[in-house]
């Protein structure tokens, strides 16, 4: 079971990586608003919640239960598919740190239907599908805590600018939308 957990992880992790690593924009020369403060600092916590998920694991003799398995299973599914199909919609708009380029739009179809950052909600998942595999159970809210601390950061960041520049829009969007997890407000 142990040799099937760490296969699904390097199956999820690449599915997920792959829009952002070769099908996302990285290099755009448009003029643009950054601010990169922020979105360091939760990107770190991101980071430290992700590795305390790879760091902190269950005992060999512990392998995961099916159901964790299953579960797993399903948030690595959702991670990727979020993923590509939020880089998909986001298109040009992409941006590694919170900004906004002088002709930015607004998104607000397909993921961006469901949540405001479908990006952090992938991110979120595929943790998820770590830390059932990999994590003990009192780990697992530690990791949790420091990663929504992160993701916090970098919404509120980008829901900044956001806000300063579609006004009323983006308001009437984020009253309709949750922001990165399905349902919550």
């Amino acid at each position: 079971m142990r040799l099937f957990s760490y296969v699904e992880l390097i199956v999820f992790w690449s599915a997920w990586a792959y829009p952002f690593v070769f099908r996302a924009p990285h290099v755009q020369k448009r003029e643009s608003i950054t601010v990169v403060a922020p979105t360091r600092v939760g990107l770190l916590l991101e980071c430290i919640a992700i590795l305390i998920a790879f760091v902190f694991r269950m005992p060999p003799s512990h392998p995961p239960g099916i159901w964790r398995v299953a579960a797993s299973m399903l948030c690595g599914a959702i991670a990727a598919a979020l993923a590509w199909t939020s880089v998909t919609h986001l298109g040009r708009q992409f941006r590694f740190h919170a900004g906004l380029y002088h002709d930015h739009a607004l998104v607000s179809t397909g993921p961006y239907a469901i949540v405001r950052h479908p990006i952090y909600a992938s991110l979120l998942a595929i943790l998820l599908c770590t830390l059932l595999l990999l994590t003990p159970w009192p780990v697992i809210p530690i990791s949790l805590a420091v990663f929504v601390c992160g993701t916090e950061i970098r919404v509120h960041s980008e829901e900044r600018l956001l806000a300063s520049r579609f006004g009323e829009q983006f308001a009437a969007y984020r009253k309709r939308v949750p922001a990165y997890i399905p349902f919550v407000r």
